[in-house]
């Protein structure tokens, strides 16, 4: 059996996750949306493959006004128009930080990302992605389970 790691060392995690909170209060004062976060939160843990963070984040997506479509369309973000550019920016950030391999994000990307985002807001955005991806691994590695709703 795995130790739950956030329990073994409840400090690390208590700092972890008021490194969440602090996140979320300067993304609120920046204009970010509740909902772009989520959105972040769950194309990273989508790659990751985190059933725990992907099931806690769609749930607070909801709870925040995201659309049951937009969440079920956000593997295929690139291919559909319901996402606003700053959603697209944010995305292709999140995914660039999980990803580091090779090029890491293409210079493409990051000019739109610059294009639509002001530098507050794209390093609350790649903070997010940072914080969510360090989530998904405590998850994983701990292999927190899972439980049926409704």
């Amino acid at each position: 059996m795995r130790i739950y790691l956030d329990k073994q060392s409840p400090s690390v995690y208590k700092a972890l996750t008021a490194l969440s909170a602090e996140l979320k209060a300067r993304a609120a004062d920046a204009g970010v949306p509740r909902t772009t976060l989520e959105l972040v939160n769950i194309r990273v843990s989508q790659l990751n493959h985190c059933v725990f963070c992907l099931d806690l984040h769609s749930r607070l997506a909801l709870e925040a006004g995201e659309t049951p479509q937009r969440l079920a369309l956000l593997p295929a973000w690139r291919e559909t128009t319901l996402y606003t550019a700053k959603e697209r920016a944010a995305l292709a950030l999140a995914e660039a930080v999980t990803e580091v391999q090779g090029d890491h994000i293409s210079d493409e990307d990051y000019a739109a990302a610059r294009a639509e985002l002001n530098d507050d807001e794209l390093s609350l955005i790649v903070w997010a992605a940072i914080t969510i991806n360090t989530f998904n691994r405590v998850s994983i590695l701990s292999g927190h389970p899972i439980q049926r709703r409704g």
